[in-house]
């Protein structure tokens, strides 16, 4: 789905999180950075990725990587989600899409024979300066850590 590629610039952004707090591409700057796109909180395939990378924070932290979550779920949604899963990362609110488009993770889906417009699970590694270094669009949800590792 994304036309981007590893060693490609990382688009900048600034999208409300779970607190409508704006996190931003450059407050990761000097840090290496996981960003991962999810189709819809609270649903079995996201909350097992969310929970996986949860479940590894300490040693996805002593590689150096911070972790971001998105999808077009409102602030409220992900609040929620990140309280009942109790996940040690932002979540990012891109209910207008900007984020998605930015990346290229919007688009036409098809299940179970009806097309429409959703996320593409995808998840992008991007290192100190804003430079891709990897992008996972085969996500394992169970072993996503593994993937990134």
């Amino acid at each position: 789905m994304t036309s981007l590629k590893v060693g490609d610039k990382a688009p900048e952004f600034s999208v409300l999180n779970q607190d409508e707090q704006t996190v931003s591409l450059s407050d990761f700057t000097g840090k290496k950075l996981v960003l991962f796109f999810y189709p819809k909180a609270s649903t079995p395939g996201c909350t097992a990725e969310a929970c996986n990378l949860r479940d590894n924070i300490d040693r996805l932290r002593a590689s150096g990587y911070e972790i971001l979550g998105a999808s077009a779920d409102s602030p409220k949604k992900q609040k929620s989600f990140q309280t009942k899963y109790e996940l040690p990362y932002d979540l990012l609110a891109d209910e207008e899409h900007t984020l998605l488009n930015a990346f290229q993770v919007w688009g036409p889906k098809k299940f179970m024979g009806k097309e429409y417009d959703g996320i593409h699970r995808t998840t992008f590694v991007i290192d100190e300066d804003g430079l891709i270094t990897d992008v996972i669009e085969k996500v394992k949800t169970k072993d996503h850590a593994a993937q990134i590792l």
